[in-house]
């Protein structure tokens, strides 16, 4: 089912049984059942979807929108790069807020990602970095970028945002619309309004050129509200800096010597599954095998 708008209607499968709770299946269905429109999005993979929570959910969010600043809030106010825009991180929040988005870097919110934009193995950020609670006043706007690529605290490839809109009785003369441009940022594809409920996920490739660029024009006393949570991969090429050994036993010096000989034969396969290539790794393990075998049987004839 679709809005006028022609953007996707349908609402995670979060039960409230005392605590969120998502079954996983559902989330991967629920993912996969959206995989299409995302991947085939032009000009980058992304997807815009009304309703996205439980209203139940998104209500209780945005009563306990933070209004009052809090610890350690971050504010910009430059001419392009962000104005009269603040973040709110939400572990200076209250634990409710915290629970909520414990549960958006939750397992099955991640199967949901990864079976929505086939990117596997995503990671949720615990320090919420840029994200969090954003509130923009009257006048404030973000111009068109590419978001950073790289979580620097864990060492992480930015790969997906997730923006969530806490705007009620949003009026079209409001503006600062979301904007997703091409590569070049030489023509715009969607300009989408953050009304209520309204969520848009997408991937952020170095050419992911999105903002809000045109100034908010809203009654005073109106802010423009919204969530963004941001996930990631680690990279492969940790195993060219750290030896990808499975766990590595030791005996103590009063064990037996069969506990001491099981103990060195599980290091042994480590350091050689370290220094040598797989299909010499491979050719070790099967002799070794027929060894074991020979070994057995010679015992049998005995």
């Amino acid at each position: 089912m679709r809005l006028n708008s022609n953007y996707i209607k349908a609402t995670l499968p979060i039960k409230k049984d005392g605590k969120l709770i998502l079954d996983l299946k559902s989330a991967e269905e629920f993912g996969s059942s959206l995989n299409k429109e995302y991947s085939t999005a032009v000009p980058y993979p992304h997807i815009v979807i009304d309703d996205f929570l439980p209203i139940w959910l998104i209500e209780e969010i945005l009563n306990l929108f933070p209004y009052e600043n809090t610890k350690n809030d971050n504010f910009f106010e430059t001419t392009f790069s962000g104005l009269h825009k603040r973040q709110v991180l939400p572990f200076n929040c209250n634990e409710r807020i915290q629970t909520i988005f414990n549960f958006f870097n939750s397992i099955a919110v991640i199967k949901f990602l990864e079976k929505l934009t086939n990117i596997n193995a995503l990671i949720g950020d615990p320090y919420f970095g840029g994200g969090g609670f954003h509130e923009i006043k009257r006048g404030g706007h973000l111009g068109v970028h590419a978001d950073f690529r790289i979580q620097t605290d864990l060492h992480l490839q930015r790969r997906i945002n997730i923006l969530i809109y806490l705007n009620k009785n949003w009026k079209s003369e409001y503006g600062s619309n979301l904007e997703i441009w091409n590569d070049k940022v030489g023509e715009k594809f969607k300009s989408i309004e953050p009304i209520f409920n309204r969520c848009v996920i997408f991937n952020t490739d170095a050419n992911s050129y999105h903002g809000h660029p045109d100034p908010l024009d809203c009654p005073q006393e109106l802010t423009r509200k919204s969530i963004a949570l941001y996930y990631y991969t680690a990279s492969k090429l940790i195993y060219e800096e750290i030896p990808s050994y499975s766990t590595m036993y030791a005996a103590r010096p009063h064990d037996n010597n069969h506990i001491k000989l099981q103990a060195f034969k599980l290091r042994m396969h480590n350091y050689l599954n370290d220094w040598l290539p797989p299909i010499g790794y491979r050719a070790f393990k099967n002799t070794m095998k027929f060894t074991r075998k020979l070994i057995t049987l010679n015992k049998f004839k005995i």
